[in-house]
């Protein structure tokens, strides 16, 4: 392992590697196409049997330098007098800038001549030019979706002529998530098992006495207020330095949970995340209740189905009930059927995002909630063209009827100039046929999910909420089913 910030390197150290967005998007692909299975190849020292396209250098004092490694090199003879031993470092080395970039030029170029492309605009995501056989490669790790075993044999074939593979054809694990294929009912469930037990380990969190059913503590409602006010500063005391570092790892390392396996947690972690570099004790009392939360349900997960692979969507906004007077986006984006009212399917990417300017109205937050999770979609969209599924329209639920006036030109706007670039570009994608938005009643709305911080009873009934959105899916397709 080399100090990579020591090294200077003039070339291009980017690489291209697959986002966990991408990754959902090929377990969906699987469970879509007909024949399709999945497996994952994984290549055992992949930058270190990587050339380096010119020497590097490094010097190690020989005090540091253990006795049997000075003892088989013959280190003695090589010593300067001032102490050093100078290395000429001549392969991939991890901490090396640029080791990333050459391993991952090496393999295009050796899986060009036999036919495999990395696609132009979806970093990560390989192609065959005629075999039905696609994968998107994280670092050296290979998730692969096939149509016929022989193929994904080829491509392994070709891996194995240079590199050490370990192959997994059962497809259970990949990026730390583990997944449960049923191949019969073509669905698949993401979950990962063991991250939150060992997370408990690390910071040393007892299992809560109690059941927690809510990851943040939520404003309670008042029916019948004629002012609502807003939530004092807070004035607890400053956690130290010890202190802020662990609600950041902790945020970090749940971060990467919620966007995995369980989006309920985004919201409480939106929150968390604006707080963490000034944390006080009120914060440390969150991040507690957040583990109470995920050690309370250590097994929650997304499960996926078999879909047309049309990218769909619900968005929301919840209007100034973020501090300083700010509102949050949310979204449920997946991929379901080309119908007028798309059915349920687990997300691909759930938003939750806190809309930096002040929204003057409910219905410029919920347009620029729209505004936010259709730009998301944009690059899903081409990903999805990459991968073999033509898209039409996007639909797009919203619950506000005046955002998807504005947008579907319905409503002539008077003096709205703070929503001018929100619903010219949303009103410019929808000539271009990408976008189709429609308007829902809120109860079905999915993206309400993750705007704001619920009471427990409604975490609690995330399964009837979901029951109640398919209801109304059905309903509608009856609504526009043909006579026949």
């Amino acid at each position: 392992t080399i100090a990579g910030q020591n090294i200077t390197y003039p070339g291009d150290v980017g690489t291209k590697t697959a986002s966990l967005d991408l990754i959902k998007l090929v377990f969906n692909s699987v469970l879509s196409r007909k024949g399709a299975k999945f497996v994952t190849f994984d290549i055992k020292n992949f930058y270190l049997q990587t050339p380096l396209d010119r020497p590097e250098y490094v010097r190690i004092a020989l005090s540091d330098i253990p006795q049997e490694f000075i003892d088989e090199y013959n280190l003695l003879d090589y010593v300067h007098s001032n102490g050093w031993v100078y290395f000429e470092i001549r392969n991939g080395v991890y901490g090396l800038p640029q080791s990333g970039s050459l391993a991952n030029a090496l393999l295009e170029k050796r899986l060009k001549k036999h036919h495999y492309y990395q696609c132009t605009t979806t970093p990560g995501l390989w192609r065959h030019k005629w075999r039905p056989v696609m994968f998107c490669l994280l670092v050296d790790d290979f998730g692969v979706e096939y149509v016929g075993e022989r193929h994904a044999l080829h491509l392994k074939a070709i891996l194995e002529e240079h590199y050490d593979v370990t192959v997994n054809w059962k497809g259970d694990l990949y990026s730390g998530i583990n997944l449960e294929w049923d191949y019969a009912a073509r669905t698949c469930r993401l979950s990962m098992r063991d991250y939150v037990a060992n997370l408990r380990v690390k910071w040393d969190h007892p299992f809560p006495a109690r059941p927690q059913h809510s990851p943040h503590k939520h404003a309670p409602i008042v029916y019948g207020a004629k002012v609502q006010y807003a939530d004092g500063p807070d004035d607890s005391p400053p956690l130290d330095k010890d202190g802020v570092a662990r609600v950041q790892a902790i945020v970090g390392a749940l971060l990467y949970y919620a966007r995995a396996v369980d989006n309920k947690l985004l919201v409480a972690l939106s929150e968390l995340g604006q707080q963490q570099a000034t944390a006080t004790e009120a914060t440390n009392d969150a991040i507690d209740q957040l583990l109470d939360y995920v050690a309370t349900y250590p097994a929650d997960g997304i499960t996926y189905r078999a879909s047309g692979m049309v990218l769909s969507a619900h968005s929301d906004a919840a209007y100034l009930n973020v501090s300083k007077a700010r509102s949050r986006a949310g979204a449920h984006i997946m991929l379901s059927e080309n119908v007028p009212v798309p059915s349920y399917n687990g997300p691909v990417l759930t938003i939750a995002q806190i809309i930096k300017c002040v929204m003057s109205s409910a219905a410029e937050a919920e347009l620029g909630g729209l505004y936010i999770c259709a730009k998301e979609m944009v690059p899903l969209r081409q990903s999805l063209v990459e991968m073999g599924w033509p898209q039409p329209r996007s639909p797009i639920q919203c619950d506000n009827s005046t955002a998807v006036g504005v947008t579907n030109q319905t409503i002539i706007q008077r003096k709205t100039k703070s929503m001018d670039m929100q619903f010219h570009w949303l009103r410019c994608r929808d000539s271009q046929g990408q976008f189709r938005y429609f308007w829902a009643p809120g109860a079905t709305n999915l993206g309400d999910y993750s705007t704001k911080n619920h009471q427990p009873s409604y975490y609690g009934a995330q399964q009837k909420f979901r029951q109640i959105a398919d209801q109304f899916t059905m309903h509608c397709l009856r609504l526009v089913a043909p006579a026949a």
